[in-house]
Protein backbone atom coordinates (compact mmCIF):
# COMPACT_ATOMS: atom_id res chain seq x y z
CA UNK A 1 0.00 0.00 0.00
CA UNK A 2 1.30 3.85 -0.83
CA UNK A 3 2.28 5.89 2.19
CA UNK A 4 1.20 9.04 2.26
CA UNK A 5 0.82 11.89 4.58
CA UNK A 6 -2.25 12.28 5.94
CA UNK A 7 -3.83 15.77 7.69
CA UNK A 8 -6.69 17.55 8.51
CA UNK A 9 -8.67 19.83 6.34
CA UNK A 10 -6.88 23.28 8.01
CA UNK A 11 -3.84 21.42 7.17
CA UNK A 12 -4.36 20.63 4.03
CA UNK A 13 -5.66 24.37 3.15
CA UNK A 14 -2.44 25.51 4.47
CA UNK A 15 0.08 23.26 2.22
CA UNK A 16 -2.24 24.10 -1.05
CA UNK A 17 -1.81 28.04 -0.37
CA UNK A 18 1.93 27.61 0.13
CA UNK A 19 2.14 25.79 -2.78
CA UNK A 20 -0.43 27.80 -4.86
CA UNK A 21 2.60 30.69 -4.68
CA UNK A 22 4.91 28.27 -6.12
CA UNK A 23 2.63 27.33 -8.78
CA UNK A 24 2.08 31.29 -9.52
CA UNK A 25 5.29 31.87 -9.55
CA UNK A 26 6.20 28.98 -12.15
CA UNK A 27 3.56 30.65 -14.48
CA UNK A 28 5.02 33.81 -14.39
CA UNK A 29 8.85 32.55 -14.85
CA UNK A 30 6.74 30.64 -17.67
CA UNK A 31 5.52 33.77 -19.41
CA UNK A 32 9.08 35.28 -19.01
CA UNK A 33 10.63 32.98 -20.64
CA UNK A 34 7.99 33.10 -23.34
CA UNK A 35 8.47 36.52 -23.82
CA UNK A 36 12.42 36.11 -24.57
CA UNK A 37 11.67 33.09 -26.71
CA UNK A 38 9.77 35.88 -28.85
CA UNK A 39 12.09 37.89 -28.78
CA UNK A 40 14.93 35.96 -30.14
CA UNK A 41 16.71 37.64 -33.42
CA UNK A 42 14.99 36.28 -36.95
CA UNK A 43 17.43 34.41 -39.49
CA UNK A 44 17.19 34.88 -42.88
CA UNK A 45 16.02 31.95 -44.66
CA UNK A 46 18.56 31.74 -48.14
CA UNK A 47 18.13 27.87 -48.89
CA UNK A 48 15.43 27.09 -51.48
CA UNK A 49 14.45 24.14 -49.44
CA UNK A 50 11.70 21.51 -51.02
CA UNK A 51 9.67 19.18 -48.91
CA UNK A 52 7.61 16.52 -49.89
CA UNK A 53 3.99 16.61 -48.82
CA UNK A 54 0.51 14.82 -49.14
CA UNK A 55 -0.27 17.05 -51.75
CA UNK A 56 2.77 16.89 -53.82
CA UNK A 57 6.79 18.88 -53.81
CA UNK A 58 6.73 22.36 -51.87
CA UNK A 59 8.33 24.91 -51.11
CA UNK A 60 8.98 26.28 -47.90
CA UNK A 61 6.86 29.51 -48.42
CA UNK A 62 4.38 27.04 -49.98
CA UNK A 63 3.76 25.32 -46.22
CA UNK A 64 2.27 29.07 -44.89
CA UNK A 65 -0.70 28.04 -46.71
CA UNK A 66 -1.02 32.03 -47.50
CA UNK A 67 -0.60 32.66 -43.68
CA UNK A 68 1.84 34.70 -41.91
CA UNK A 69 2.89 32.09 -39.20
CA UNK A 70 3.79 28.48 -39.44
CA UNK A 71 4.72 25.66 -36.61
CA UNK A 72 6.33 22.68 -37.68
CA UNK A 73 6.23 19.51 -35.31
CA UNK A 74 8.83 17.20 -35.77
CA UNK A 75 7.26 13.74 -35.96
CA UNK A 76 9.75 10.58 -35.41
CA UNK A 77 8.69 8.73 -37.76
CA UNK A 78 11.59 7.33 -39.80
CA UNK A 79 11.54 5.48 -43.53
CA UNK A 80 12.61 2.16 -41.25
CA UNK A 81 10.39 2.87 -38.52
CA UNK A 82 7.23 0.05 -37.82
CA UNK A 83 5.09 2.97 -36.61
CA UNK A 84 5.09 6.64 -35.34
CA UNK A 85 6.83 7.44 -31.35
CA UNK A 86 3.90 6.71 -29.19
CA UNK A 87 4.85 10.05 -27.42
CA UNK A 88 4.42 11.88 -30.87
CA UNK A 89 0.95 9.90 -31.62
CA UNK A 90 -0.40 10.50 -28.37
CA UNK A 91 0.42 14.60 -28.81
CA UNK A 92 -0.71 14.39 -32.60
CA UNK A 93 -3.93 12.69 -31.83
CA UNK A 94 -4.88 16.30 -29.96
CA UNK A 95 -4.00 18.40 -33.37
CA UNK A 96 -7.19 18.34 -34.96
CA UNK A 97 -8.89 20.30 -32.36
CA UNK A 98 -5.77 22.82 -32.74
CA UNK A 99 -5.60 23.14 -36.07
CA UNK A 100 -8.72 25.26 -36.35
CA UNK A 101 -8.27 27.35 -33.39
CA UNK A 102 -4.51 28.19 -34.65
CA UNK A 103 -5.53 28.81 -38.32
CA UNK A 104 -7.88 31.43 -37.00
CA UNK A 105 -4.95 33.47 -35.73
CA UNK A 106 -3.63 33.34 -39.33
CA UNK A 107 -1.22 30.25 -37.78
CA UNK A 108 -0.40 27.20 -40.14
CA UNK A 109 0.29 23.80 -38.00
CA UNK A 110 2.20 20.71 -39.92
CA UNK A 111 3.67 17.40 -38.82
CA UNK A 112 7.63 16.54 -40.74
CA UNK A 113 9.00 13.77 -40.66
CA UNK A 114 11.36 11.76 -42.76
CA UNK A 115 8.08 9.61 -44.09
CA UNK A 116 4.64 10.86 -44.69
CA UNK A 117 2.70 10.94 -41.23
CA UNK A 118 -0.61 10.07 -42.95
CA UNK A 119 1.04 6.06 -43.21
CA UNK A 120 -0.07 5.95 -39.58
CA UNK A 121 -3.12 3.95 -39.18
CA UNK A 122 -5.07 6.86 -37.02
CA UNK A 123 -8.56 8.27 -37.69
CA UNK A 124 -7.33 12.09 -36.01
CA UNK A 125 -4.22 11.78 -38.27
CA UNK A 126 -5.98 11.47 -41.73
CA UNK A 127 -6.56 15.47 -41.72
CA UNK A 128 -3.71 16.34 -40.80
CA UNK A 129 -1.18 17.99 -43.77
CA UNK A 130 1.89 16.21 -43.02
CA UNK A 131 5.54 16.88 -44.54
CA UNK A 132 8.43 14.70 -45.33
CA UNK A 133 11.72 16.09 -45.16
CA UNK A 134 14.45 15.89 -48.08
CA UNK A 135 17.02 17.76 -45.67
CA UNK A 136 19.34 14.74 -45.26
CA UNK A 137 19.44 13.75 -48.67
CA UNK A 138 20.60 17.36 -49.62
CA UNK A 139 23.85 16.63 -47.30
CA UNK A 140 27.29 16.09 -48.52
CA UNK A 141 30.06 15.14 -46.35
CA UNK A 142 31.48 18.08 -45.40
CA UNK A 143 27.60 19.19 -44.58
CA UNK A 144 27.36 16.51 -42.78
CA UNK A 145 30.91 16.55 -40.69
CA UNK A 146 30.39 20.30 -39.55
CA UNK A 147 30.28 20.97 -35.82
CA UNK A 148 27.76 23.05 -34.56
CA UNK A 149 27.51 24.81 -31.20
CA UNK A 150 24.29 24.78 -29.33
CA UNK A 151 23.28 24.37 -25.89
CA UNK A 152 21.71 21.86 -23.37
CA UNK A 153 18.53 22.56 -21.84
CA UNK A 154 20.43 23.60 -19.06
CA UNK A 155 22.00 25.66 -20.46
CA UNK A 156 25.65 24.02 -20.43
CA UNK A 157 27.05 24.44 -24.02
CA UNK A 158 27.60 21.76 -26.41
CA UNK A 159 29.15 20.67 -29.97
CA UNK A 160 28.06 18.52 -32.15
CA UNK A 161 28.61 17.38 -36.13
CA UNK A 162 25.35 17.28 -38.16
CA UNK A 163 25.28 13.61 -38.40
CA UNK A 164 25.68 12.76 -34.52
CA UNK A 165 22.57 14.85 -34.76
CA UNK A 166 20.92 12.77 -36.99
CA UNK A 167 21.73 10.33 -34.95
CA UNK A 168 20.64 11.44 -31.82
CA UNK A 169 17.19 11.82 -33.62
CA UNK A 170 17.39 8.50 -34.50
CA UNK A 171 17.62 7.06 -31.28
CA UNK A 172 15.93 9.28 -30.00
CA UNK A 173 12.66 7.78 -31.13
CA UNK A 174 14.08 3.86 -30.66
CA UNK A 175 14.26 4.96 -26.69
CA UNK A 176 10.61 6.43 -27.10
CA UNK A 177 9.31 3.34 -28.82
CA UNK A 178 11.24 1.16 -26.12
CA UNK A 179 10.43 3.43 -23.29
CA UNK A 180 13.87 2.52 -22.26
CA UNK A 181 13.95 5.57 -19.95
CA UNK A 182 10.71 4.26 -18.34
CA UNK A 183 12.37 1.31 -17.50
CA UNK A 184 15.71 2.83 -16.00
CA UNK A 185 13.34 4.93 -13.67
CA UNK A 186 11.62 1.46 -12.25
CA UNK A 187 14.74 -0.26 -11.89
CA UNK A 188 16.39 3.00 -10.10
CA UNK A 189 18.83 3.71 -12.49
CA UNK A 190 19.11 7.43 -13.71
CA UNK A 191 17.83 7.83 -16.98
CA UNK A 192 19.95 9.80 -19.27
CA UNK A 193 18.16 12.94 -20.99
CA UNK A 194 19.80 13.08 -23.93
CA UNK A 195 21.07 9.86 -24.52
CA UNK A 196 23.55 9.80 -27.36
CA UNK A 197 24.54 13.75 -26.80
CA UNK A 198 25.19 13.50 -23.28
CA UNK A 199 27.18 10.48 -23.45
CA UNK A 200 29.18 12.16 -26.51
CA UNK A 201 30.06 15.05 -24.16
CA UNK A 202 31.25 12.71 -21.07
CA UNK A 203 33.28 10.47 -22.87
CA UNK A 204 34.86 13.47 -25.76
CA UNK A 205 34.89 16.53 -23.00
CA UNK A 206 38.03 17.78 -24.47
CA UNK A 207 36.97 18.37 -27.92
CA UNK A 208 33.30 19.03 -26.96
CA UNK A 209 33.65 22.31 -25.09
CA UNK A 210 33.35 25.84 -26.52
CA UNK A 211 33.31 29.44 -24.98
CA UNK A 212 30.83 30.22 -23.13
CA UNK A 213 29.03 33.64 -25.12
Amino acid sequence: MTKHVTGTREEWLAARVELLGAEKDLTRRGDELARRRQELPWVRVDKAYRFETDEGSASLADLFRGRSQLIVYHFMFGPDFAAGCPSCSAIADGFNGSVVHLANHDVTLLAISRRLVLALSKPSLTRMRAVASTYVSALDRDQLGERIDFLFTDGKPGRMSREEMLMHVITHGIGHRGQVSAVMLLNAVPASKDGLTTYLHEAEASTRGRAAA
